[in-house]
């Protein structure tokens, strides 16, 4: 069974709006939003769609953050049927709010959709709900330097059901939570480890799906790269164990001496909206851009001999974080006082110019979302 957007859903959707009776109060919000972290505070308020079989998508609204009830049944509870997205709304410096390339997210989420048996929703619903969103929660996007609002929309299946098929209910959320500068005190390379007893997605499997499955499946091998002192885990692919594939939450980029830049190929690598803006910013710059397979062995090699220069990891959180070493159980590549490549740090300056409005938006990304 497959789901697909429907061409005549694209009128403008009417919302009704339930206000928080009880918000924070201005005092709250500000001291919140004065050290928020990152995904420990929320709005005042979420969104809401619900999607039948026989209904389509319908009760659109606003209504108070707050629990979401559920059947001990329901189809997600069991089946793991759940896809979401990731995103940020910045503050730009005349109090103005817009996000970064929402239809991207919306394409992505809607091929994640595919892949969980899930009803695709239509891209104006998607960038629809993000505005109505903030249109009673705009207090909490934070003005200060690298700070913003974290968007996550995520859809679930509901319906009461334990049958192996696509659930025929499904329901629709957006939250937001304030979140802080990623690097406090400035950028700083990271380590990051080499799994090798675990594989992050398989050929014909869920890994090019933004969905929860696929971020379970690398907490194991999370807890092994804390426990080696490094940030974040590297995975490779499932077939060989020798092609990298991507970070648990990051995709990776790798710039040569002669200032190519590559990136991983593979159907199980999600396609990162923030890696791919990259790439379009370094083609910008002249750079030759290769989306191909990279083994383990290249990189290793490719270190040694300088051929290899700067490796970075690009993500929604974080943007760009330069990695210093990898470390394996046999091998290190890099030292873990290595600095952060010059190309890495300007690609990194670059785009949050763009996505903060401090530099010129040439490729037309930015959507504005309090007009």
């Amino acid at each position: 069974m497959t789901f697909e957007a429907d061409s005549e859903t694209s009128t403008d959707l009417e919302w009704s709006v339930t206000r928080n009776p009880a918000p924070r109060s201005a005092k709250e919000r500000a001291e919140i939003l004065g050290n928020p972290g990152f995904g420990k505070f929320f709005t005042d308020h979420m969104v809401g769609l619900t999607w039948s079989i026989s209904g389509g998508w319908q009760q659109p609204r606003v209504q108070p953050y707050g629990p979401i009830s559920l059947e001990p049944s329901a189809a997600v509870l069991h089946y793991g049927q759940e896809i979401f997205e990731g995103m940020k709304a910045y503050r730009h410096e005349d109090g103005s709010i817009w996000t970064f390339r929402p239809e991207a997210n919306a394409g992505r989420m809607q091929r994640s959709a595919r892949r969980l048996a899930l009803p695709e929703l239509p891209l104006e619903y998607f960038v629809d709900s993000l505005r109505q969103l903030i249109a009673v929660d705009r207090d909490w996007v934070p003005s200060a330097p690298e700070t913003s609002l974290y968007l996550r929309p995520y859809m679930f299946a509901t319906e009461s059901f334990l049958g192996v098929r696509p659930a025929e209910k499904v329901a629709y959320y957006v939250i937001g939570s304030p979140a802080g500068a990623y690097f406090h005190g400035g950028v700083a390379p990271v380590s990051i480890w080499l799994s090798t007893n675990f594989a992050r997605a398989g050929k014909g499997g869920t890994g090019a799906a933004k969905t929860g499955g696929n971020y379970a499946s690398s907490l194991v091998a999370q807890a092994e790269a804390t426990e080696n002192g490094c940030a974040q885990v590297m995975f490779l692919d499932s077939a060989e164990g020798k092609y990298l594939e991507e970070l648990g939450g990051m995709n990776i980029v790798l710039v040569y001496h002669d200032g190519t830049v590559v990136t991983p190929k593979s159907d199980s690598i999600l396609e990162g909206i923030t890696r791919d803006s990259v790439l379009d910013l370094a083609r910008d710059r002249g750079h030759k851009v290769e989306v191909r397979q990279v083994t383990i062995d290249e990189w290793r090699e490719g270190a040694a001999s300088g051929d290899i220069v700067e490796v970075f990891a690009c993500g929604t959180a974080a943007v760009i974080t330069p990695i210093a070493q990898l470390k394996a159980a046999e091998f290190t590549i890099g030292k873990a006082d290595a600095p952060a490549g010059e190309l890495t740090m300007a690609l990194r300056k670059e785009l949050t110019d763009i996505q903060y409005g401090r530099a010129e938006d040439r490729h037309g990304w930015l959507t504005r979302l309090d007009a």
